[in-house]
């Protein structure tokens, strides 16, 4: 009976930790999420925050994937102790990578190589999710090339401002948006699509009805941020389709 209430006890039980990590001279800080009670290799997936930096909602998320058997590393793009106050901080500090697309997508390189050298991982079977601000990145992660599964964006700009590049993308790409967002213009939703059509892409675009910016983030509604909200059922279809996707790109 001892031994039978350990194993139970040691079931599931997710590990968490900080790491800290360069890009040339900035000093970076992600947070890393695994079930210790499962041995061997297993899939990994990086998770890229929304414009306020890597907080509390990242962190969960990576929990959650690490509950359903995943390496998570949530990961930090701004920098160790850059995490902006405010929606206009945010958007100042957001707006630095959106108009240097290839430091931004060097930057999330940085945080993929970090996963990559975690212990059991299977580096053959890994994904970068994204929300907003991080959705945006994750794409651009594609577009440089990185040899990776798949990439998932959560209510991320669909904008192509350079579209040639998908003809770079390896992996296969699965974009869950807001049909009412109003951040996201028709236009770059067709830009987006064009993109990947004529890149002969492995592409999904899903839209949900209803679901306006952040329609994942429960915490939305406290940014007083005018066109983002929460959508309970937009958040838990998009987890599963989420989930549909990794069984597609990461097998049994």
């Amino acid at each position: 009976m001892l031994a039978l209430t350990c194993a139970l006890a040691a079931r599931g039980q997710v590990h968490t930790e900080k790491i800290e990590y360069k890009h040339g001279d900035t000093v970076l800080e992600g947070h890393l999420a695994y079930d210790q009670s499962i041995q061997g290799k297993r899939p990994g997936v990086l998770i890229v925050h929304q414009w306020k930096g890597l907080t509390d909602y990242e962190k969960k998320r990576a929990e959650m994937l690490a509950k359903l058997g995943y390496i998570a590393f949530a990961v930090d793009i701004y920098g160790k102790g850059i995490r902006p106050k405010d929606n206009q901080e945010a958007a100042a500090e957001a707006g630095k990578y959106k108009q240097n697309r290839e430091l931004l997508r060097s930057r999330a390189a940085a945080g993929l190589a970090v996963l990559q050298t975690r212990k059991f991982i299977d580096s053959e079977r890994i994904a970068a999710i994204g929300y907003c601000f991080g959705g945006t990145t994750v794409i651009e992660l594609a577009r440089s090339g990185a040899e990776i599964a798949g990439v998932v964006s959560f209510h991320g700009a669909l904008d192509s401002p350079t579209p040639e590049d998908g003809k770079k993308i390896k992996c296969k790409v699965l974009a869950l948006h807001g049909a009412d967002d109003p951040f996201v213009p028709a236009k770059d939703v067709a830009a987006f699509e064009e993109e990947m059509r004529q890149a002969k892409v492995d592409w999904q675009l899903i839209k949900y009805g209803g679901a306006v910016h952040s329609f994942t983030d429960w915490n939305a509604g406290d940014n007083h941020l005018e066109g983002a909200a929460y959508n309970e059922k937009a958040d838990r279809r998009s987890w599963e389709a989420m989930k549909q996707f990794f069984g597609e790109i990461f097998g049994p």
